[in-house]
């Protein structure tokens, strides 16, 4: 299973820097998805002063999964 950038597929990695409502931050973690209705989360923190950490869907960093192999109806 891997987490891609939509459109590129190109891997999401820990410390790549991603814009969310006009704002930068760093992804600092990924979790899978623990069952195969999940979306998994990315975990990211703000680069400003404040180092503010949050957790988004991956789709809010526009990324996907691919190669699931729990979902057998889905497969990319």
């Amino acid at each position: 299973m891997k987490l891609v950038y939509e459109g590129t597929q190109v891997p999401v990695q820990v410390g790549d820097t991603v814009h969310v409502r006009n704002k930068p931050y760093y992804v600092a973690g990924i979790v899978e998805p623990h069952k195969p209705s999940s979306t998994g989360r990315v975990q990211c923190c703000s680069m400003d002063d404040r180092k503010v950490f949050t957790e988004w869907f991956p789709s809010v960093i526009g990324a996907e999964w691919i190669e699931r192999e729990d979902q057998d109806w889905a497969k990319s």
